[in-house]
């Protein structure tokens, strides 16, 4: 069965994507929609997950505020992180089959989709033991952190593509001290591509990766009907 894609295009406010996946993931619950997948960017978010420790946060949440950038106690998996432009983020609402329902093996296709995005403009990247997510040479690229209720999928994976380093430095960023974060635009300069190519090539490797072909929509496109109400609902 073909799974649907969202393509989103201004960034969102965090809460607003949390409402959007929560909706989706009820219908999707229910059997009244194929898997789904949402393809977007938020605006400046610190968000600490469900094992995350405040003692990570290298800012106040009033001093994050003072600065933009919003903070939020989220229900994923994993410990703290930042969100903002220029960030390529994925939330897969996958109702996990038969032969898919282990954390750790989705924990990997993740991981998979990512080095195969950064391997298209010519970054290798690869996984480190013990620490989740998609590395380079110069930092992590990738960040993960999910959630599985009734064996369908939450949450999902943060790609740098050509964010601001710089919101990084108000977290110790998934709780590893000293470890670097990195994106497309700090490796490759003036060649990293642009959001919706990477955004293109995330596409095709989740699709491959997942065995879910994908039918993509534009979130202000024409969308399939039980999408359209939930997407226009304020917040």
């Amino acid at each position: 069965m073909k799974a649907w894609a969202i393509y989103f295009g201004a960034p969102i406010p965090y809460a607003e994507g949390l409402r959007i996946q929560e909706a989706i993931w009820n219908l999707r619950c229910q059997d009244l929609i194929p898997d789904a997948v949402l393809f977007l960017e938020h605006r400046p978010v610190v968000t600490l997950g469900n094992r995350g420790r405040t003692g990570h946060l290298l800012a106040t949440p009033e001093k994050l505020r003072e600065a933009g950038i919003d903070f939020v106690h989220a229900s994923r998996g994993g410990d703290v992180t930042y969100h903002g432009p220029g960030q390529l983020v994925m939330y897969p609402i996958l109702k996990l089959g038969a032969h898919e329902t282990d954390a750790h093996g989705y924990l990997h296709n993740l991981e998979e989709t990512a080095i195969l995005t950064a391997a298209d403009f010519g970054v290798p990247a690869f996984r480190r033991a013990g620490m989740n997510g998609a590395w380079t040479e110069q930092g992590k690229i990738a960040a993960i952190g999910f959630r599985l209720k009734r064996w369908v999928t939450l949450h999902g994976m943060s790609f740098n593509v050509q964010v601001d380093l710089s919101g990084f430095q108000t977290i110790v960023p998934c709780g590893l001290v000293g470890q670097p974060v990195s994106s497309l635009r700090a490796i490759l300069g003036e060649k990293a591509p642009d959001l919706p190519s990477a955004r293109q090539s995330m596409s095709r490797h989740f699709s491959e990766v997942f065995e879910r072909p994908l039918d993509i929509f534009e979130r202000d496109g024409d969308l399939p009907l039980p999408l359209t109400q939930l997407m226009s609902k304020p917040l």
